[in-house]
C-alpha cells in the first residue's frame, strides 16, 4: 500500500481515471461547444453551458514544456524528493495545459519547448496518474 495521496474519482471524473488506469490519456470534451478542457466540472469553462455532458476522448498526450520546477521538499507523504514537475502545452489541444512529473528525473536538463509525451505512474494496483517523459528523437 502506498502512502501517496490517491485520486478520488467522482461521477464526473470516473471515466478519466479509468482510462488512466489503462495508460490511456483522455480529456473531457463539451457536448455543446466541442472544446476540450483539462478538468471536467459542472459547467463548461469555455461556453459556460450548464449541461456540458462531457465525453472523454483519447488524445495523443504529446506536447511541449512551457515551464518546470524541481520540488525539493514535499508536504505530502509518499513523494520521494526531489522530483521535477513540468507544465505542458498539448499539441493537439493547444489551449489545454497539464502539469505532471517528468519521469526522466529531477536532474534532467530542460529547455523551453522541449518535446514530451504522456507516460503513466502506477501508484497502486488499478491506479495510475499521468506524467511525462522526454520524447526521444526519431
Amino acid at each position: 500500500m502506498t502512502d501517496r495521496p490517491l485520486p478520488v474519482p467522482d461521477a464526473v471524473s470516473a471515466p478519466y481515471w479509468a482510462a488512466c488506469a489503462r495508460h490511456v490519456l483522455t480529456l473531457p470534451r463539451c457536448s455543446q461547444c466541442a472544446t476540450f478542457t483539462s478538468l471536467p466540472d459542472e459547467t463548461c469553462p469555455h461556453c459556460h453551458s450548464l449541461d456540458p455532458r462531457f465525453s472523454f476522448e483519447e488524445v495523443s498526450g504529446r506536447g511541449q514544456v512551457r515551464t518546470w520546477t524541481v520540488i525539493r521538499q514535499s508536504f505530502l507523504n509518499g513523494f520521494d524528493v526531489p522530483f521535477l514537475l513540468v507544465d505542458v502545452q498539448l499539441d493537439d489541444q493547444p489551449h489545454v495545459r497539464m502539469i505532471g512529473r517528468l519521469l526522466d528525473g529531477p536532474e534532467t536538463p530542460l529547455q523551453l519547448g522541449d518535446r514530451v509525451v504522456v507516460a503513466f505512474e502506477d501508484v497502486t494496483a488499478g491506479v495510475s496518474v499521468p506524467a511525462f517523459a522526454l520524447e526521444k528523437a526519431a
